[in-house]
């Protein structure tokens, strides 16, 4: 940016009529703050902290996401309590799978850039909206995506004109498309996707969806050595949050606590987890 107004004390173009993109401003007037562009390029991939697994799936009167708390870097385990799940805004969660650091940034430039469009158009963006800038962020770091840091975000929200959640998922690209009923990311999105496969119906009730994602997130861990399990000794519990109508709501440590115990004490009796009828 500019050298600082003598008057004012912030530079000029803080004062120039401006445009509903922060990431437009940062890149017309400082792009050396982008995230994209404070990566060094690196001769070879870097073994950095990776985020594992998230998950989304919707129910009637909202939509609920869940991730583990595990991120890897390489064969260790690099953190135990990371929150993959992240409010966007009053209606909308955004999740994410891949590099951590990057990862992180994101999802803060993700939650200004929504803040900066409401100040300035002085109403909420659309859900698809939302989901548009989301993947712009996401292109923006394609050439990091390419030399291995790569994130792959999940966002999930209530659409407030068509009075329905909604999920959109991405490629390393920032093309967003959205999913319905359910949808898994990372590397234990196979074993996840997998169990909600058989546990999902469309008439879940808000509790019920909550069991579902962490009986996913168990199948997910059971097979996926990155992905982390309900750490009952540690109490260390899957992340979980919701969005309705009313808002965006992050459960407590406590009631995360409280599914993640009953499902850990029905695998005892099931080690496989829950039966799908097959009639």
């Amino acid at each position: 940016m500019t050298g600082l107004n003598d008057e004012q004390g912030l530079p000029p173009e803080f004062f120039e009529a401006g445009q509903a993109s922060f990431v437009d401003f940062l890149r017309a007037h400082s792009p050396e703050l982008l995230p994209v562009n404070r990566t060094p390029e690196a001769a070879r991939p870097l073994d950095l902290p990776h985020g594992t697994t998230v998950l989304a799936l919707t129910f009637p009167g909202g939509v609920l996401m869940a991730g583990d708390r595990r991120a890897t870097q390489g064969h260790q385990i690099a953190y135990r309590e990371l929150n993959k799940v992240q409010r966007g805004d009053d209606h909308c969660a955004v999740a994410f799978a891949g590099t951590v650091g990057l990862a992180m940034e994101m999802v803060r430039l993700f939650q200004v850039e929504l803040e900066h469009y409401e100040k300035m158009e002085t109403v909420p963006l659309s859900l698809p909206g939302k989901a548009r800038r989301l993947g712009a962020v996401v292109q923006a770091n394609l050439g990091q995506a390419l030399q291995g840091l790569a994130v792959v975000p999940l966002l999930a929200g209530w659409d407030l004109e068509a009075g329905t959640g909604r999920i959109y998922s991405y490629d390393i690209t920032g093309a967003p498309t959205e999913v319905r009923r359910y949808h898994a990311d990372g590397s234990g999105s196979p074993y996840a996707a997998g169990a909600l496969k058989k546990l999902y119906r469309d008439d879940l009730t808000e509790d019920e969806a909550a069991v579902a994602a962490v009986q996913a997130l168990y199948d997910a861990a059971d097979d996926d050595s990155a992905t982390g399990g309900p750490d009952l000794s540690r109490r260390i519990y899957p992340s979980l949050a919701v969005v309705t109508a009313d808002g965006f709501r992050a459960y407590s440590d406590e009631r995360s606590g409280e599914i993640a115990q009953a499902v850990v004490r029905e695998r005892a009796e099931r080690p496989d987890g829950p039966v799908a009828p097959l009639r």
